[in-house]
């Protein structure tokens, strides 16, 4: 009897072990899900942005075109591709070579040894979803080593032997992001936001 006693307690101990981790587990996951739900309203007015963007685009190339077609040009002939781009090259300012603005190179940030995690809120993301957010935050650009960086702070836990390759290669892959300089990432969606 006693037994049996022991027994079914320690069932009972265990089953409500298991269900503190669901528990847990569950609330882990709802967490995640809103998360998720605000990302996917992001996206969505980044979305309504670029349709208004298209639509403001489109009606500027019909107007564009009904000016033309509208004006004496009909009667005289449109211009070739030719002419157009011969008024263009006039109409831009010749440089000599002396005044050839010098590209600089901008600083490539350094990897930094020994960065210590200031967060976990990246424990559970993969590279995009961190990346997306580190985006987002900064408001432009960054290069993979400040990426890199700034993942480790934030308590990413990277598992192979080159880790900046990783997130080069995870954003290449990736149609969230497109590439504006070498080594440099942004979100794709930022332009269609700003240019509105």
């Amino acid at each position: 009897m006693a037994k049996s006693a022991a027994v079914s307690e320690n069932l009972l101990s265990r089953l409500e072990q298991s269900l503190r981790q669901s528990r847990a587990a569950r609330m882990h996951l709802a967490a995640r899900l809103r998360e998720l739900e605000a990302e996917a309203d992001s996206v969505r007015a980044e979305l309504a942005e670029m349709d208004n963007l298209a639509s403001q685009t489109e009606a500027a190339i019909y107007r564009l075109l009904s000016s033309v077609l509208s004006s004496g040009n009909v009667n005289l002939g449109l211009p070739s591709d030719a002419e157009l781009e011969a008024a263009m090259r006039q109409s831009q300012p010749q440089m000599r070579p002396q005044q050839m603005p010098v590209e600089r190179r901008p600083q490539i940030p350094t990897v930094r040894n020994n960065v210590e995690a200031l967060s976990d809120r990246f424990i559970d993301r993969t590279i995009p979803q961190a990346v997306t957010l580190l985006l987002r935050e900064e408001g432009g650009p960054l290069h993979v080593n400040e990426i890199y960086n700034r993942l480790l702070e934030g308590g990413f836990k990277f598992t192979g032997q080159n880790p900046t390759i990783s997130v080069a290669v995870s954003l290449n892959r990736n149609m969230r992001f497109r590439k504006v300089a070498p080594g440099t990432f942004d979100l794709v969606m930022r332009d269609a936001s700003k240019a509105s």
